[in-house]
């Protein structure tokens, strides 16, 4: 190894799986794994037993679903705090990585860091002002404005932004626990699940995916209004549906009718709202990008 060059630990967290690897980008990953979500205890073990074989490292990133506390002058910094994910309420992550490791560590939530990611490596190189948006189990989005990671009273949360729902077309409640029909509880995966009775890899009727369509470009239409993106990077396990962004691009453009006169959302051919780059892995190549701010 040339000790010259400062190696770093990415790791994403998830619901199901926390995804490691150790390395300087997507060129240069020396070793990876991803470790099944377990308790608290178990998983962040596992983390850092994997890191410290793999390493030495200069530092670590960590791109953590959330709602969590980016704060560094706050002595919650680096918790996962009211996650309806059982048992991972209010649980250390960050602070008790960097007791047990004993080298710096970022902490952010998982879009950030993939908007890092495609910032550096990805789809988004070259802007200042983009969102990063996961559509899978959950809603999330991250991104950047002027530059700069999205932080501030907390940290984003564009899936629980509130999004027309008409009952008489689509009665479904919607799967959120605190907010009913927020765009994560009418478009994330589970959501999709629960009202179409599968999983969403084994749906296949058009009308689904028109709806799907319909609340994200209701959530991204809002966002472009908020934030004035220069682009929309779409991840997830979700988006591996074909016809989904030709869909949403569609009703964006129709939703705004042209009132953001510019070629990125009036151009049917467009890639304005775009997949990733660097794929499944912006999370985990981000949260590398992320160590070396620490």
């Amino acid at each position: 190894m040339n000790r010259s060059v400062k190696v770093y630990a990415g790791i994403e967290t998830g619901g199901s799986k926390w995804k490691c690897a150790v390395g300087t980008g997507p060129e240069d990953v020396r070793a990876e794994t991803a470790i099944p979500t377990t308790t608290p205890a178990e998983t962040i073990g596992r983390v850092v037993d994997f890191i410290s074989n793999k390493g030495p490292v200069h530092a670590v990133g960590i791109g953590a679903f959330g709602p969590l506390d980016a704060d560094p002058a706050s002595p919650t910094w680096g918790f996962v705090t009211t996650t309806p994910k059982p048992g991972w309420a209010h649980t250390d992550v960050g602070q008790e990585i960097r007791r047990r490791l004993g080298v710096p560590v970022a902490f952010d939530t998982d879009v950030n860091a993939a908007a890092l990611g495609e910032h550096r490596w990805g789809a988004a190189q070259g802007l200042d002002t983009f969102l990063y948006v996961t559509i899978g189990t959950g809603i999330g989005g991250g991104g950047m404005a002027g530059g700069k990671l999205l932080h501030g009273l907390v940290h984003p949360e564009l899936g629980h932004l509130r999004v027309p729902h008409d009952l008489a077309a689509d009665p479904f409640p919607g799967m959120c626990p605190y907010h009913g029909d927020c765009l994560e509880g009418l478009a994330s995966g589970r959501a999709l699940e629960a009202r179409w009775g599968r999983p969403a890899h084994e749906l296949d009727e058009a009308e689904v995916w028109e709806l799907e369509a319909r609340y994200l470009a209701l959530g991204f239409v809002a966002a472009i209004c908020v934030l004035s993106p220069q682009r929309i990077v779409v991840g997830g396990g979700v988006t591996q549906e074909p016809r989904l962004l030709p869909f949403v691009r569609d009703k964006v453009r129709r939703l705004l009718n042209g009132y953001v006169d510019n070629a990125a959302v009036t151009d049917g051919n467009s890639t304005y709202i775009t997949a990733p780059a660097l794929g499944s892995r912006s999370g985990v190549l981000g949260a590398i990008a992320l160590a070396e701010t620490a």
